[in-house]
């Protein structure tokens, strides 16, 4: 008898540890709109609730955030589940919008972390190529998975909106930058690529990544498009947000969210949500 079980606790036990290996993460990505106070109704101080009510309901467990302003990163940074990583764009420090990465603490140990331009210059704040208007920034994170044990990178980005040249040659300096800092080791990149998936810079990222909408397994939810224009009435045809996963990480879910509170979006971006297993 107590060899019996004694074998059903080991058998137990086995089947716990191989449950706790593939644990499923919620991966998200969201676009928050700067604070702009031209919004009126739209803007920040009428939508931080929602925008945290948001990732509270769907348990986003990592996720990463653009355009965000430090006060804004502030006001998300009150649901002290999460910590966040990445600086502004206009010093490396707090100035100018984020592409920040925001993680629960209760389940990721960040290892390392750093910032990039999206420019010929990434080691500093500048403008790159032909973008007019801002400085772009790609933060990044080392974390460790404290339940799986498993460690991977994480990347978010914010794209050019004006620049066609800019989102190429950003396409191009991510693919390596990925391949330069996280090696072989499992990755993630989201955000704001401003850019449709037959481009150029789209097609680059997949030539190292997967597309989380194309290798779910179960059929995407929501929309194709990620831009609302604060317009409860738009389209929403155009996929400009993307999460990438390595080839290894298995998607099992793929969502486009479109919660709204009396016809009102929480931001102009819908936010990408995906549920996936890494590998």
């Amino acid at each position: 008898m107590k060899r019996i079980v004694l074998t059903l606790l080991v058998c137990i036990c086995i089947q716990s540890a191989i449950a706790q290996k593939n644990t499923p993460v919620v991966i998200a990505t969201y676009n928050i709109r700067y604070n702009n106070s031209h919004d009126s109704l739209n803007a920040w101080p009428n939508r931080k609730e929602n925008v945290k009510a948001l990732i509270r309901f769907h348990e986003f467990d990592i996720f990463g955030t653009q355009e965000g302003l430090i006060d804004q990163m502030n006001g998300i940074s009150e649901m002290e589940a999460y910590a966040r990583t990445g600086h502004g764009r206009d010093d490396g420090k707090e100035a100018g919008e984020h592409s920040a990465i925001f993680y629960k603490k209760d389940r990721f140990k960040l290892l390392d972390s750093g910032d990039f331009w999206l420019s010929e210059t990434p080691d500093k704040p500048g403008k790159g190529w032909d973008a007019k208007c801002c400085n772009r920034i790609c933060s990044w994170g080392k974390f460790q998975d404290l339940q799986t044990k498993k460690t991977f990178y994480f990347f978010s980005v914010h794209f050019d909106h004006q620049g066609v040249v800019a989102r190429q040659e950003s396409g191009k300096l991510m693919v390596k930058k990925i391949q330069e800092i996280a090696k072989n080791a499992p990755a993630i990149c989201v955000g704001d690529f401003n850019s449709t998936p037959e481009t150029e810079q789209i097609q680059a990222m997949q030539t190292i990544l997967n597309d989380s909408y194309k290798v779910t397994q179960d059929p995407p939810y929501g929309p194709v498009g990620t831009f609302n224009s604060f317009k409860f009435t738009a389209p929403m045809k155009n996929r400009i947000d993307y999460i990438f996963v390595s080839k290894g990480i298995k998607v099992l879910k793929y969502g486009v969210l479109t919660d709204a509170k009396d016809q009102r979006y929480p931001s102009d971006h819908q936010p990408v949500m995906i549920k996936a297993v890494i590998n």
